[in-house]
């Protein structure tokens, strides 16, 4: 009777142990294809179906569309105001990356040390990335009015006649690549203060024996022991600016004359507001390779050349 029922027992669970090697096989694939199923849904088909209406006419109201072929990216790089939209986002991702990362690391340089004010100093310098974009162009708005702006007052009690930061064509990009690198300094300072701070300390006690002057310690030792958090700080400010939308759209809507208009407010302005969709998806497939060659190119260029512990 016990062997027969133990002979039972080892069938069942023979039978079963096939059944539950499979289920633990499948299980990590199960975990993740809520994840997946997102992804795929809310990112890769919206990419897809972008560079299908590329090709198609079409405004956004009436259900047919009309096959243009390469028709939009003929008009679009021929526009010379859509031109003026890529150099204008050039200028804004350069100019605010460069001032955001170089004032950064002087910043992280000067409060990488113990003491409150250092600590506050931090905390203040890191709270306008926690503001909403929002906020901070409604407040910038303000700062810059050429009529009764702070930052124009301030000028006044110097002797230096109003600025019109926002309404002068050659000087309102400049204006938001100011507010930018006011947004992003707090972050990369703290990155960089992170990486300032896991460098081993044996470094520059080696360095001190040896009586090395501190602009070579900096070249030599922190600034290579900083590539990583620099490449990282490098590549997240390039996809961020080139991606900026909401202080134009909220302080200048891509004036005056067109010169602080970049390429995501002109992909909304003729999708949302001119209804002409398969020209907005012909320059948010443009956006797309330039995102793709900018980074492929600096992952290319200087990947090999960061220091990695």
């Amino acid at each position: 009777m016990n062997l027969a029922k133990s002979s039972y027992i080892n069938e069942v669970s023979e039978g079963e142990k096939p059944r539950s090697i499979k289920l633990t096989k499948w299980r990590p694939y199960l975990l993740i294809a809520p994840a997946i199923i997102v992804f795929l849904v809310f990112f890769i088909q919206p990419i897809f179906y972008m560079i299908y209406l590329s090709f198609h006419e079409w405004n956004f109201i009436s259900p047919d569309k009309t096959f243009v072929g390469l028709e939009n990216f003929i008009v679009l790089l021929s526009d010379p105001m859509f031109l003026q939209v890529i150099r204008n986002t050039l200028m804004y991702t350069f100019f605010t990356v460069l001032l955001s990362i170089s004032i950064a690391l002087l910043m992280s340089i000067w409060l990488n040390r113990q003491g409150w004010m250092y600590s506050f100093v931090q905390g203040a310098v890191f709270s306008p990335h926690i503001i909403s974009l929002v906020s901070i162009a409604m407040l910038w708005m303000w700062i810059m009015d050429a009529d009764y702006g702070l930052l124009n007052w301030v000028l006044s009690l110097v002797g230096i006649n109003k600025v019109p930061w926002l309404t002068e064509p050659n000087i309102a990009l400049a204006s938001l690549i100011i507010i930018a690198v006011w947004k992003n300094i707090g972050y990369y300072t703290l990155i960089i203060i992170a990486g300032l701070q896991s460098i081993p300390k044996h470094l520059y006690e080696a360095a001190a024996l040896d009586q090395t002057s501190g602009i070579r310690r900096f070249t030599k030792i922190t600034f290579p022991m900083l590539s990583p958090s620099l490449f990282f700080l490098t590549i997240i400010g390039i996809l961020d600016s080139i991606k900026v939308f909401e202080t134009i759209s909220i302080i200048t809507k891509g004036g005056p004359l067109n010169s602080t208009n970049t390429l995501v407010y002109y992909i909304y302005e003729n999708g949302f507001i001119f209804f002409k969709i398969g020209y907005a998806s012909a320059a948010g497939v443009i956006l797309l390779v330039i995102l793709g060659i900018l980074t492929l190119i600096y992952f290319k260029a200087l990947s090999k050349r960061v220091h990695y512990q």
